[in-house]
This record gives C-alpha cells, structure tokens and sequence, in this order.
C-alpha cells in the first residue's frame, strides 16, 4: 500500500480475518467527543472485542476503548467502552441492517483512520469462521511460508 499522507492508520483490528470472512467492507463517521478526538489521534484507541449493534436505525460502534484523554484533566463519569454512533447514508444503513438481520452475519470494525482532518472507522459485513475454516487458512499461510523459503535458498 502507499503512503498517503491523507491517511493514517491509528488502529486495526488483528483478529478479523482470522475470526471472520469479510464480504463487503463500509466507511463511516464516528460521533466522538472532543476530548476523545485527541485521544484517538494519539493513538490511544482499541478495537479489540468490539463489533459495531444495530439499536433501531442507527448503528453503534460498542466495546471500542477509547482511553480519556491524559492531558484533558478530570473527566466525571467518563466511559471508555461506551457505545458511539456511526455515521452512514440511511440507504446503505437499511442495507446493512437487512443483511445482518436476514443472512445472520456480523458487522466488524476493521480499523480507524484519519481521512484529511476527519476520523473514519473501516468495518466489514463478516460471517463468522468454523475452527476448520480457521486451520485452512492456518496451513495455506504455512505452506506459502515453505515456498518462500525454498525459493529464497535457490
């Protein structure tokens, strides 16, 4: 991938293509507070054990931790797992909406990124994988990793 100095990763989320078959991948907005703005540029976010909730026609990013910000001061009742709002077309949350509900998968952050001067959180429609699914793709990555290393020999 090239550098784009546009862009930039600030969080990613390992376990998803291990966990998940990802089919389709979505864009949106997150509603942050400020303080949590700055923290999320810094660097301090993580999206281990989040997923993104349907809660009427909205959806939410839940679980994601974002740490109060440590130059911020005292902040009453902050809580870094609260759920935060995603910001999408209603045509295309209508369509994740009805996918998620009818075909039963699961909407899964991706990774945060900035995009110019906004914050943007990549997520993907995924269907969850069997542990056979998983030890394929354990074996493929072994066996590319021996062709590798013969051909880096000869």
């Amino acid at each position: 991938m090239l550098y784009d100095r546009h862009m930039a990763t600030l969080a990613f989320n390992k376990r998803v293509n291990f966990d998940y078959a990802i089919s389709d991948k979505y864009e949106a907005g997150l509603v942050l507070a400020g303080q949590e703005v700055k923290s999320v540029k810094s660097g301090h976010i993580s999206l281990k054990e989040s997923f993104v909730t349907i809660k009427g026609n909205e959806l939410y990013l839940t679980n994601a931790n974002i740490p109060p910000y440590k130059h911020a001061g005292d902040i009453k009742n902050y809580d870094p797992t609260r759920p935060r709002k995603l910001l999408l077309r209603k045509s295309e949350i209508r369509r994740l909406i009805g996918k998620a509900r009818t075909e039963g998968l699961t909407l899964v952050p991706i990774r945060v990124y900035t995009k110019k001067r906004l914050l943007k959180l990549e997520f993907g429609i995924g269907k969850g994988k069997k542990k056979f699914d998983k030890r394929e793709d354990i074996a493929k990555r072994e066996a590319e990793r021996k062709i590798k290393r013969t051909l880096k020999n000869y």
